[in-house]
């Protein structure tokens, strides 16, 4: 009995230790991906798209002694002790660590690789780069729960003191750094700037969604049970059953509602069909799924 107790004991704890690492390696991987985005496609081209790393290309246009890195590290700085004093524990540790994680490696590339120009003299293919690397990193770190601080910070304290609609107030500043690009810099950067910031805001919550990509299934069949029997003991998910009726048939039939990942999915309906290949099913995609196996909380 110890000795089955002491093998669950460790399989928890490798478990545990596998979530554990999973997480950081996904985190870290986010905010590679959005500082490789920032230095050496959004800054070398002057892409202010908004945020923090949009203030700080501007700002390092304007003060050609201070780098763009230099400009993002001291400014989420000062937003980071702003949060802390303003909203405590609100602005966490997760935030600070991706925050300051990105602006040191930011200045680590510029010391290791530095660029005096663009990579390329395609300045719309290196757009699509800077919006897709941010893109993809920013939601990888929104998906681990945590934010690359910056803008997030001033929402948290706007949302705390004001009634003002946070959204639409970050908008427009991230507009106002874009559109401070066609005066700094020229009128292509200046359009390049704007293309990337409405393309961001859609980009974001795409990936978002195709991250969190479910499959929810309908099953109507006569053969319950062993539909039942597979999804639970060899998927490891669990399903709701409800007794139906057939309308035009008259028949008693049963209702099996599950959700799974996009990965089982071919596997659950291929399985379906061998068991019932009569049997009626509905497969949607969904992205919001709360509950034991999936999100387990609502914030």
């Amino acid at each position: 009995m110890e000795t089955s107790q002491s093998k669950i004991s460790v399989s928890g704890k490798r478990k545990r230790t596998l979530e554990t690492l999973k997480f950081w390696s996904l985190l870290n991987l986010g905010i590679l991906m959005l500082a490789v985005g920032i230095y050496f496609f959004k800054a070398p081209n002057g892409f202010a798209t908004g945020g923090v790393s949009g203030i700080s290309i501007v700002l390092a246009r304007l003060f050609e002694n201070i780098s763009q890195a230099t400009c993002m590290l001291v400014i989420n700085i000062f937003l980071l002790i702003v949060g802390w004093l303003v909203l405590g524990k609100t602005c966490g540790l997760l935030t600070v660590y991706c925050s300051v994680l990105m602006s040191l490696e930011n200045l680590l590339f510029e010391k290791v690789l530095p660029l005096t120009a663009p990579l390329t003299d395609h300045p719309l293919m290196e757009l699509v780069y800077a919006v897709l690397l941010t893109g993809i990193g920013s939601a990888i770190i929104f998906k681990c729960g945590a934010s690359s601080g910056g803008t997030d910070i001033v929402a948290l304290i706007l949302k705390k003191y004001t009634q003002m609609d946070v959204g639409k107030a970050l908008l427009v500043s991230d507009v106002l750094i874009a559109a401070s690009t066609f005066i700094i810099y020229d009128i292509k950067i200046g359009l390049f700037s704007m293309l990337g910031l409405f393309a961001k805001v859609f980009v974001v919550d795409d990936i978002l969604d195709s991250i969190n990509m479910c499959k929810a299934f309908m099953i109507i069949t006569t053969k319950a049970k062993e539909i039942d029997e597979y999804i639970m003991n060899t998927m490891h998910r669990g399903a709701t059953v409800i007794r139906s009726t057939g309308a035009y048939s008259g028949e008693d039939k049963q209702t099996i509602i599950t959700v799974c990942r996009r990965s089982e999915a071919l596997k659950l309906r291929k399985n379906v069909k061998q068991i019932d290949p009569n049997a009626f099913l509905i497969i949607t995609k969904t992205s919001e799924i709360m509950g034991k196996g999936f999100r387990d909380n609502v914030n």
